[in-house]
């Protein structure tokens, strides 16, 4: 069974490694990360802006460095891919 896992830890690994925050500025989303928590053993990180599915495959590569499972899923009826993130 996977760990607890916080959204918080992966948030600040992720800032660590030099990406920023997608922001809602001026009417639109300013290109960067989103964490949100998915339960107590699961985190959702999604990128906002260009290049969604290589930026994802670039954070997939760190988080896995670090130790981090990583499942790339997407959201019902063709919505945001996003990363699934757990502790194993």
């Amino acid at each position: 069974m996977a760990q607890r896992i916080k959204a918080a830890a992966v948030d600040r690994f992720l800032v660590d490694q030099g990406h920023e925050h997608s922001e809602f500025e001026g009417g639109d989303w300013d290109p960067g990360v989103r964490i949100a928590q998915a339960g107590r053993r699961a985190v959702h990180v999604f990128w906002d802006g260009p290049d969604e599915a290589a930026q994802l495959e670039v954070i997939t590569a760190e988080l896995r460095t670090e130790g981090y499972q990583v499942v790339p899923t997407q959201q019902d009826r063709g919505g945001r891919r996003r990363l699934e993130v757990t502790r194993p």
